[in-house]
């Protein structure tokens, strides 16, 4: 597990909570988070995830080429300038899994998810690593995502 992290439920209605530190080098000479700093966020807390789930270091080999993805868009709106370092959060979210990509909902947010300071979606796309051409999602990871689904909105 990525030095410690473990993703909890605990404060969302839906997806996971993820616990990160944003330490005094993760600030702009303005005292604010810098703006590349929100993506290694995302990036981690994601990470932290999927180790949580049996993805990650070792174990690359059994996850039937589901790791080999690439990042195809990533959009960020900035809420609420984020300008201490201490503990914060990541709430993850999926939306429905396309065949070959995935598109993910995030907020990065106070501890207990109650002030959100940016939010966005991130969209990866599986690869097959000998060809590096999209290839369809294994039902394992189909199936874990499902718990990670965002509620439809009521109409």
């Amino acid at each position: 597990m990525t030095a410690g992290i473990q993703p909890t439920t605990r404060h969302v209605d839906f997806g996971v909570l993820v616990p990160l530190t944003v330490y005094f080098d993760d600030f702009d000479p303005m005292g604010l988070l810098h703006n590349s700093r929100y993506a290694v966020l995302v990036e981690r807390a994601w990470i932290a995830y999927w180790e949580s789930q049996g993805f990650g270091g070792r174990k690359f080999a059994a996850a039937e080429g589901d790791e080999f993805n690439v990042v195809k868009d990533l959009h960020i709106v900035f809420d609420l300038a984020l300008d201490r370092a201490g503990e914060y959060a990541v709430h993850l979210w999926l939306e429905p899994l396309g065949r070959t990509s995935a598109t993910a909902g995030f907020r990065v947010c106070s501890a207990d998810a109650s002030v959100t300071y940016a939010h966005g979606t991130r969209t990866v796309v599986r690869l097959d690593p000998g060809t590096l051409r999209p290839v369809a999602w294994s039902d394992h990871v189909r199936s874990l995502s499902s718990s990670m689904l965002r509620p439809e909105p009521d109409r």
